[in-house]
């Protein structure tokens, strides 16, 4: 089987940033399958044009588009649109029985459908997060025209797939809601990469700040508007009112438009690089030393109910993979699932309240030695990549087979 994989935002291991694609498509490649990745170069370089290189024996084609999480909207609009435009033709040129176009944006459907409909073969489209309604929500997506459009391309998507592919149960039912049968949909989350942090070549590392009596919780990812990471610096310092002395060391690792607004909140509370430390991006080989070295990972959503509701963050799914149990603000899919498998714990949104609790929980020596042992057994009965691959396989087989 032949599949043109599209997917904007890609990242291999090397690269800061989700990997569900990479791995994916390698274990595609390792089952005798052809994948030709379509994605951005969004680092400084001096290509203008698509270039070519090979990961992990999956062909990869670049395009040179700068994107940042500190670009504006309308900068990261324009963003979307070229991609879409560009790779639109590259799609439609590329050898494939099935194409695969995951998001986000929503505008990645573009090249599906046109690649699917220039060649005549079947999309499979992937659905990371509900758009539009996430940027209408958090109020980003105003314009009427806008949300018209943005609407009239999600009811195209889903009609012109084969088959949609769902993160998470409650993404499942919102796309069901736009009227497409259940059995189009099929939910296939995000997965754990054992291998990733089994590797005997992942070395110790020792934190900034750490001592023998402190515990070290790690936050990884987007620092953005709906990840409301300034309550990391606020439960710092209320835990250090109520316990009169830091008993945790936090560790934000990535970046984002709002990274900066938590270190000016966090040097204001006098927490900033005593009990929390901002390392910044780091590749995600990187970060798998960091989270193995911690002793829990924390993770925070700020805004209404859909930012959260059906979180599948990369961080959680690292987590579980290293043995490490996951605390969290908010009640979603992933953090549910941790709290019933006893993998995690959810925390009070009120700083106040959330840093009694921890430290409530941290008086136990054993607590996060017994949540990690149940985070890893989470993460192999119900979210081993390895058999989530070959869920998707059997997808993109079907509907290569049943052709358009």
């Amino acid at each position: 089987m032949r599949v043109i994989y599209l997917h904007q935002y890609f990242n291999t291991p090397d690269m800061a940033g989700g990997t569900r694609s990479y791995e994916m498509a390698r274990r595609l490649v390792a089952a005798g399958h052809e994948v030709h990745m379509v994605t951005t170069w969004r680092e400084p370089t001096d290509k203008t044009g698509w270039f070519v290189t090979n990961e992990a024996g999956i062909t990869v084609h670049w395009l040179p588009v700068p994107y940042s999480n500190y670009l504006s909207y309308a900068r990261r609009i324009r963003a979307f649109l070229r991609f879409a435009w560009a790779s639109s033709r590259k799609a439609a040129a590329l050898p494939g029985d099935v194409v695969f176009a995951t998001s986000t944006p929503l505008t990645v459907a573009v090249p599906g459908i046109y690649a699917s409909r220039r060649q005549k073969i079947p999309m499979v489209f992937e659905v990371r997060d509900v758009w539009p309604d996430v940027p209408i929500a958090m109020g980003i997506l105003k314009s009427r025209l806008a949300i018209a459009v943005a609407r009239r391309l999600e009811r195209l998507a889903y009609a012109s797939a084969s088959a949609i592919v769902a993160l998470a149960p409650g993404m499942k039912e919102a796309v069901c809601r736009r009227g497409i049968a259940s059995l189009k949909v099929h939910v296939i989350p995000n997965g754990c990469d054992f291998d990733l942090f089994d590797d005997p070549a992942l070395e110790p590392l020792r934190l900034p700040g750490a001592t023998e009596n402190a515990r070290a919780i790690v936050y990884i990812g987007t620092m953005g508007l709906a990840n409301g990471v300034d309550y990391i610096p606020r439960l710092a310092a209320e835990m250090r009112r109520l316990a009169g002395a830091d008993l945790i060391r936090f560790y934000l690792i990535g970046d984002g438009s709002h990274r900066r607004n938590a270190e000016v909140l966090a040097g204001r509370l006098g927490v900033l690089n005593s009990s929390v430390f901002f390392i910044g991006e780091l590749k995600k080989r990187d970060v798998a030393r960091w989270v193995s070295n911690a002793d829990a990972t924390i993770m925070t959503y700020d805004g209404p109910e859909i930012v959260f509701r059906d979180s599948v963050s990369n961080k959680f799914f690292d987590s579980l993979a290293a043995r490490k149990p996951v605390i969290a603000n908010f009640s979603g899919f992933s953090t549910l699932a941790a709290v019933e498998a006893r993998a995690g714990v959810i925390l009070s949104k009120d700083p106040s309240a959330a840093a009694a609790q921890l430290l409530a929980l941290i008086e136990d020596p054993e607590v996060f030695k017994t949540a990690g042992a149940a985070a890893f057994r989470l993460a192999q009965t119900r979210f081993s990549r390895d058999h989530l691959a070959i869920q998707l396989e059997q997808v993109l087989f079907k509907a290569a087979s049943s052709g358009c």
